[in-house]
């Protein structure tokens, strides 16, 4: 029963900060818009780890996150492997690809590569500065899988969202994003949970940061 609830919600979060990333980018303007690279880029070298993985027995040893094996790589290549079986490898995959997407058509390639390298680096960082070493760590991946970044980048959603709506039932569910990733950590030790919440206070950051060096023209209105 645990395990499915975790699995419930961990499921219900991602479609969550989805729905955030079509409600800022618009779910009428799909069509219209450019291809993704960013994403295209992340989605490929994901495909191209489960491709490696199932040619190269050894791909999993030689670049997943294990702390106790050495190689500066690894924090960077075991992103890209999966280790959550056929199902979780595919929902991974397709999740990196729709969040990716949308960040980029909203918060732009360069800054959703960014993002997604943040979502990288900082968590297991974080996690030492709060002083969560040596309990359960945030990094949900077990040392593979971009799940980890995925929910990070996907947290950013919901703050974009955040700051262009007013209306009641969408503020809620972009709150609702840290809200739940930080019950999810409380009640779970779900570290998709706390990443989220992590992804959405740098977004909140970087976007106030944007705000005030972005100032309108003379005569306009803010």
């Amino acid at each position: 029963m645990e395990a499915i609830l975790f699995n419930v919600t961990t499921a219900a979060l991602m479609v969550m900060m989805v729905n955030c990333g079509l409600g800022v980018v618009g779910r009428d303007t799909l069509r219209g818009r450019p291809v993704p690279w960013a994403a295209a880029a992340l989605a490929a070298l994901a495909v191209g780890g489960v491709l490696l993985q199932l040619i190269w027995s050894g791909a999993m040893d030689a670049l997943d996150g294990d702390p106790s094996k050495s190689g500066w790589w690894r924090e960077f290549t075991s992103v890209f492997m999966q280790n959550g079986g056929l199902f979780g490898g595919l929902w991974n995959l397709a999740t990196l690809a729709a969040v990716a997407a949308l960040a980029q058509w909203y918060w732009g390639g360069p800054l959703t590569l960014g993002f997604f390298l943040a979502g990288i680096l900082l968590p297991g960082r974080i996690d030492s500065l709060l002083g969560f070493g040596d309990g359960p760590s945030t990094d949900p991946r077990n040392f593979a899988g971009s799940s980890g970044a995925t929910y990070f980048l996907g947290a950013t959603l919901a703050l974009a969202f955040l700051t262009r709506t007013r209306l009641p039932k969408e503020l809620a569910l972009a709150v609702g994003v840290p809200v739940l990733g930080l019950v999810m950590w409380l009640t779970q030790e779900n570290g998709h949970g706390l990443v989220s919440v992590y992804g959405f206070a740098l977004a909140a950051l970087v976007w106030a940061v944007r705000h005030r060096l972005v100032r309108p023209a003379p005569g306009r209105a803010a």
